[in-house]
């Protein structure tokens, strides 16, 4: 289990117009100029996603998900990268992409996943 920003990258990739950047001099990504997930100093992921999906998320696996006062008003989750495996991940980044990514982006994207099953 565990993994890395380099996951992260992979993930991202197979996420329409995903684009890499720096923010506070550590690795970004964001759609279309909006922050989807960036890599603090500490090694820790911060994820943008729903206030309510973050609430549950912390509540149930703590050891994976948390929060600080810094982005308590913010829609973000932060992850421990060594505790979740690729597949949460892959799942987490998915919901964080559909948050901020334009509704049009969303829905080609979906119809190109329904017509690829």
């Amino acid at each position: 289990m565990g993994t890395t920003f380099e996951t992260v990258r992979e993930i991202a990739a197979g996420l329409p117009e995903v684009t890499e950047g720096l923010s506070f001099d550590t690795p970004s990504l964001k759609v279309r100029k909006k922050g989807l997930a960036w890599l603090r100093h500490d090694g820790v992921l911060v994820l943008r996603l729903p206030v309510e999906h973050r609430e549950a998320l912390i509540h149930t696996e703590p050891d994976k998900y948390f929060l600080e006062p810094h982005y308590l008003n913010y829609p973000s989750v932060l992850v421990r990268l060594e505790a979740v495996d690729r597949d949460e991940l892959a799942d987490l980044m998915e919901d964080a992409w559909r948050a901020v990514a334009p509704k049009r982006l969303a829905a080609a994207f979906d119809a190109r996943e329904d017509r690829t099953r």
